[in-house]
Order: structure tokens, then C-alpha cells, then sequence
């Protein structure tokens, strides 16, 4: 069982939705006084009834045992307010417009922080007619390769997958002012920004 499915939570989440223990206890099949034992710290919920008690109180698994209700205030969805993550079992990569909870492989991930490519992660961009051939400096090994780049705007999100051993590149039509993204296996997220770009002269 994991200690962080507090009673804090459980009553704060069963208050908000102004349901009584007795409400919340019928809702999963258990005493009401199952339910006051949780929430005076008095007990735990068995694990097997976390998946209900997450659904009678209308969070995520993940939401009830962080404690942290997720509210999705980004309403405009603006791609450049990106959040993306990378599951370090198997590799999966997920894009988000916005702060979410993901899970993947068992493991609760976290939002990857960019930071400004270095030395050794430099970009080279080059103008191909209508579109912007995208070079990163970097080796391709099996232990060390770029997994993927991306580029958002306001609107739009692009992202090429890349493999050990192919070519760290890939190609994208800019459109307005944007953010490109690689990721290094080893040295993590990195972004440059991309500045407005005219329409192409004809």
C-alpha cells in the first residue's frame, strides 16, 4: 500500500464533492465507518480499492495518491506551453498542451525540463524551399543518440522520431514563431527558440 493515499486527501476529495462518508462508502462497497477510519488515520484502503475510490471521487489513480488534484486551466490550448515526457523503461514519449499526470510502465512521470543546447548538442538550420532542414551535431550510437526532435508553435506540434545509427536530422516547415526541441538519451531536453518568420519570397 502506498503511504501517500493519505486520509488528508480522501476527506478533502469527498468534501468537494459534498458527499458524506456513508455516499462515498456505498459508492465502493465498504462500511462508512471503513471510511471514517481512513480519514482519522486510523487505517488504509486496500490497494485493490484504490481504482474505485479514485473513480467515486472523480481523480486519477495518480491524483489520489499525490495528493494533487490535476485542474487543466489551459483552456486556448497553446502548443507553445508544451509539456512533454519520456518513459525511461520503454522509451515511450508523450506531448501534452498543458500539465498532466502520466503514468507509463508503472512509473509516474515527470513534465522534462529544456534547458539551452550546449557545445555539444549544436543545431544547424538551413533554408530547403519551403521548408527548414534541421541538423543536430551529434553522434549516433547505441548509448548516445538524439531520440527525437520537435517543433511547436501557438497552434501546431511536429515532432521525428529517430533511431542509434540512422542521421540526426529531419525537416519541418516553420510557421510563425516557434520552439524546437531535441532530446539526448543522456543529457535530457533541450529547446531553442525559433524567431517569426516572413511568408517566402516567390
Amino acid at each position: 500500500m502506498n503511504t501517500y493515499v493519505t486520509g488528508t486527501t480522501i476527506k478533502q476529495l469527498r468534501e468537494a464533492k459534498g458527499m458524506t462518508q456513508i455516499e462515498l462508502a456505498d459508492k465502493i462497497g465498504v462500511s462508512s465507518k471503513a471510511v471514517s477510519k481512513w480519514e482519522t488515520a486510523k487505517g488504509l484502503p486496500d490497494i485493490t480499492l484504490l481504482e474505485p475510490l479514485a473513480k467515486a471521487l472523480s481523480v486519477s489513480v495518480m491524483e489520489l495518491m499525490s495528493g494533487q488534484a490535476v485542474c487543466n486551466k489551459n483552456v486556448s490550448c497553446n502548443m507553445l506551453r508544451t509539456k512533454i515526457y519520456v518513459c525511461p523503461v520503454c522509451g515511450n514519449i508523450i506531448h501534452c498542451a498543458g500539465e498532466s499526470v502520466i503514468s507509463c510502465c508503472g512509473i509516474l512521470l515527470p513534465a522534462l525540463e529544456a534547458e539551452e543546447p550546449d557545445d555539444e548538442h549544436t543545431i544547424s538550420i538551413e533554408k530547403v524551399e519551403d521548408e527548414h532542414f534541421i541538423t543536430v551535431q551529434h553522434d549516433m550510437t547505441k548509448s548516445h543518440y538524439i531520440s527525437f526532435i520537435a517543433y511547436a508553435t501557438s497552434d501546431r506540434f511536429w515532432l521525428t522520431k529517430l533511431y542509434p545509427e540512422g542521421n540526426a536530422e529531419t525537416r519541418f516547415q516553420f510557421r510563425g514563431a516557434g520552439c524546437l526541441y531535441i532530446y539526448c538519451n543522456k543529457h535530457g531536453l533541450m529547446r531553442q527558440k525559433i524567431p517569426f518568420i516572413q511568408k517566402w519570397n516567390r
